[in-house]
Parts: structure tokens; sequence; C-alpha cells
């Protein structure tokens, strides 16, 4: 029935399961012991290796006994290194053992990492010695040293070795579904990571909800080059595909020339790749010799997917298109179009809330929920919540609040479907004159202009508004750069004066998080330091930023 009030109740569902990590895996080699579960996609096609749903549960048996006789039951234990197949099996013997996994940047400094085993107090740490020309075993060896609970620092050359150890009548714990499985910190879009500490019950059905939202059939095939570091890898692509009976077929990380082989050689049917990620593919050379005719579903998300996007990418890959939203606190998803919705909702939504969630969008003031077609602020309440920051109580507090409800910090309205579409966030408004704007309106309508192939808004500070509109502008053609007095032009043709940017800055390329989104703090740090400076055709109109 219609709503009445941005209130969505929680819907009935196949069920969420009491399940676990172990029992996940395990239900697959019991169902289909010969099909193949996992792949290694390296670039060497020589060196890429294989295993069946038995010799998956084979081999993370094999290391959570090796790790059972060195650690116990509820340690923290590092992963600190890129995409393979070994961090997926490393991944889930840790889970095995009763243990969580503390998944951790591989492109990280030895300050960034202190942090993360010093806060997590990790009892081990498995790295990878190289990666992309940083010496890891020198990064570790630095953070380790000054964090006195890490015992234990493998390399990767020694992973295999570590396993041989391992008692083959140890004894594996029991372990509960809500129980923690993973401290997944946030990407840092706005400053300091907190650990979200997550359950198995959490991931195991909130990605098997997205991929039967996303269509994934028994035996389908999941290309995934996004970080295992992080939730989308980490759980919503990797345990979506076991959780279907699927073949993951992992990539060291993301290369559209390799993206596009694997998809051809693998007949991959699923994945999640983000706007970026996107963007390179279909201006790949490649993606016109390729044959992607086994391609069923593309899931996007991490940020905004524009409607110029959305249309794109169904019309050349004739595929299924869905949108991912939420965050880490919420074990990765939370809202999601489907693959049979109306083009208009999949090109201007996020869909409606996954099954058994309760979501509702409230006056960040009043704590209201505000009527329908009212921007509010997202509210979600049920299994998916995280169990809480890890060793941070008013962290945790300030998020979720007494009755239950974990508040987003995102920005939405909801109509009487249900469905949810994302404004902006919270800390991401701009105050310009005593008037509240929203970036995110604004980045929809440029991200549609021919010559701009990506945008962000933000507010720098000044000395007559408070604050100014500024847009920073990635040009589709890095020769080509667009004229601002004819973007403002444009701009004003399609929305209010006052939310036209009045300073209009030109970049290669945008810093960006593991996830693939953009670091909007970094941008704006840059424009205040006079690091990033605006066109001068437009400077010279406006108040100067100051800092």
């Amino acid at each position: 029935m219609p709503l009445t009030t941005s209130f969505w109740p929680a819907t009935a569902s196949s069920g969420v399961r009491d399940i676990t990590l172990p029992q996940l895996i395990r239900e697959g080699a019991q169902s289909n012991p010969d099909r193949i579960a996992l792949v290694d996609a390296v670039p060497d096609v020589n060196a890429r290796r294989e295993w069946t749903y038995t010799e998956l549960v084979d081999d993370v048996e094999k290391y959570a006994r090796a790790l059972l006789s060195e650690f116990d039951p509820g340690d923290r234990i590092a992963i600190f290194a890129p995409n393979s197949a070994d961090w997926v099996i490393l991944q889930h013997a840790i889970a095995m053992a009763g243990m969580i996994v503390v998944a951790a940047n591989p492109a990280s400094r030895s300050d960034e990492l202190e942090y993360v085993l010093r806060q997590s107090q990790a009892s081990a740490i498995f790295y990878q010695a190289e990666y992309r020309g940083a010496d890891l075993g020198a990064i570790v060896a630095e953070a380790s040293g000054a964090v006195p609970s890490v015992r234990i620092s493998i390399p990767n050359g020694d992973w295999s070795g570590f396993a041989d150890r391992a008692n083959t009548a140890a004894e594996l714990p029991p372990i509960a579904p809500t129980d923690p499985v993973q401290i997944q910190y946030t990407s840092g879009t706005t400053g300091f990571p907190k650990g979200a500490l997550l359950h198995h019950k959490g991931i195991v059905n909130e990605a098997a909800f997205v991929f039967e939202r996303a269509g994934m059939q028994d035996a389908g095939v999941c290309i995934n080059a996004m970080p295992m570091y992080h939730v989308g890898g980490g759980a919503i692509t990797e345990l979506g595909t076991f959780a279907s009976h699927g073949t993951y077929v992992v990539l060291p990380g993301f290369d559209a020339a390799g993206v596009l082989e694997a998809y051809e050689t693998y007949r991959g049917t699923h994945g999640l790749l983000v706007p970026t990620m996107l963007l390179a593919l279909l201006d790949h050379p490649d993606a016109a010799t390729r044959d992607l005719s086994s391609m069923q579903t593309v899931m996007s998300g991490a940020a905004a997917v524009p409607e110029a996007l959305v249309r794109r990418v169904t019309s050349e890959w004739a595929c299924n298109f869905s949108i991912l939203f939420g965050q880490t606190e919420m074990h990765g998803c939370m809202s999601q179009t489907t693959i049979t919705d109306s083009p208009l909702d999949q090109a201007t939504t996020v869909g409606r809330p996954l099954p058994e969630l309760e979501v509702r969008l409230v006056d960040p003031e009043t704590g209201l929920v505000v009527p329908l077609g009212q921007q509010g602020e997202i509210c979600c309440r049920g299994y998916q919540n995280m169990l809480g920051y890890y060793e941070m109580p008013e962290a945790t507090a300030a998020t979720i609040d007494a009755d239950g409800w974990l508040h987003m910090g995102d920005l939405a309205t909801m109509d009487d479907r249900g469905f949810l579409k994302v404004t902006g966030r919270l800390k991401d408004m701009v105050i310009r004159g005593g008037v509240n704007i929203y970036p995110r309106e604004i980045e929809e309508l440029l991200f549609g202009h021919p010559d701009i192939g990506d945008v962000i808004v933000v507010g720098v500070p000044d000395d007559y508004w408070g604050e100014q509109i500024a847009a920073i502008i990635r040009p589709a053609d890095p020769a080509v750069r667009p004229d601002p007095l004819g973007l403002k032009q444009w701009c004003r043709e399609r929305i209010s004066a006052h939310k036209v940017p009045a300073l209009w800055f030109f970049t290669d390329q945008f810093p960006m998080t593991p996830s693939g989104k953009i670091q909007k703090f970094k941008v704006r740090d840059d424009i205040v330091a006079g690091d990033l400076v605006p066109d001068a055709v437009t400077s010279s109109k406006v108040p100067t930023p100051t800092s």
C-alpha cells in the first residue's frame, strides 16, 4: 500500500538466516562440490589458479587450524595486502577460527597502518611484501614495532608455510551468527577513520539479498576488482556470489583491460563497478572488441551514479543495471534498485530498502519523521546495523541512538512507494548567505553536460557569503577545457541562480578512497590552502575564498 509518511516498515522476504561464513561455504561444497568457487585472475594467465567449493573449504579449514595453534578465538588478525584468492581464503579461515579480520588498505603508510593495528589491538598481520612499488615489509616492521599487541608478522611468501603447520586434529570453535567477523575502517571521505565492527549474519544476509535483487542465478559468475579490504569486495560481491553458489573471479586490482578480459574469459554475469570504473571501461579501446554478451547485471554505487551513466551502460552493454546505496556501518548496502525497475527509477533513485530493514527519514534538528517528498536524514534499524565502532563507545552512541536507529548522515527524500532519492550529506551542506544548498543536485546537473567527465561541488570559506559554491571539474576531453562562463550560463538556465557555482576549478584527477569515492575534504583543503586555483575568468568576479 502507498506510504503516508517517510517511514518504510520492514518487509518480508525469503528470510534472514542465522548463518555464519563457515556455514555459507560448506553449503556450497555440499550442494556443488566440484563447481569452481574461486578464481585467482592474475594478469599472467599461466599463473592463474582455481578452487572448487570442496577445495575452498579444505584450504580454509587448514588455515583456520593453523591460526588456532597461535591465537585465540576473538583475536584480531590484520590483512595488509591487495586482492587475491589467498586474501579470500585467509579471510574465511580467520572467520572459521572465531577470530576477526582487520581489513587494512595496502596503500597505507606506516603511520596509517600503526593507527589501524593499535586501534584494533591486532595480534598478527599477514601482508604482501610489495605493492605498487612500496616495500610493505618495511612499513609493517615500522608500524607493528610500535604496537605491542602484534606478535607475528607473516609475508605472503610464508602464508602457505604457516598453513602447513596446522594441527589437523585441532577442534574448530563454535561460532554464533551475531559474533563479530570483520573490522572495516570507514573510507575517510571526511577525515579520521573509525572501525565498524560487523557480524556474520549481517554480511552474509545483506550480500545474499543484494545479489537476489540483482538477478544472480545459480552458478552465476561475478568479476570483482573492488578492494577486498573494503565492504564492496570483502562482503557484498564475494558473499553474494557464494550465497548463489556461483564463481568468484578475483582480480588483483582495477585495470580496465584486465576487467574486460575477465568478463570475456570467464563469461562474467555480474559485477560491482563504481562510476569511475564504469567510465574507464566504457572508454577503453578493448570495450569494442571484447565479447561481453554474458554480462547480465552491472551493479554500481559508492558514489553518485548519474542518469546519463546508467543510460549509457544499459545501452552499450545491453545489460541490466542495479544501483546500490549504503555504508559500511550497514554491512554495505541498505537500498537498491531492482533489474525490473523502470528506467526513470533506475536513473534517478537508489531504489527501495532491502528486506527486513526499517528505514525512516527524519528532520536532523527535531528528530521527527518528515512528510513524503521532504528531505530528511536516513535512519535504519534492523539486523544490518553494525555492532558498533570498535572500542569507540562515544562514536557508537552518536551514530546509533537509544532506540536502535542508525543515523547514516545521508539526506534523501522518499516517495509513496518507498523509493529513495539521495540529496546529499549533512556534512556536505553548503550554507551560502544563510541559505542551505546541497551539492548533490548541482553535481547531477553538471554531470549531464557533454564536456564534463566528472565533477564535485563543495563549499569554500568566503568573507562575504560565509561559504561560496565551487565546482571542480575533470573535463571529458583532457585537451579541451570547458568555458566557465558558458558553464555558468548553462547552469542558470536550469537551476536557481543562488545554486550556480561562482568558482570553477579544473583537474586531471581527484583524490580517491579505495572504494572509488572522491575525497571531498582533501579537495576543499587544497582550495583553502591555495594549491588549487580557480579559473581566472571567474575568480575575479566573486569574493576570494579565504582560510
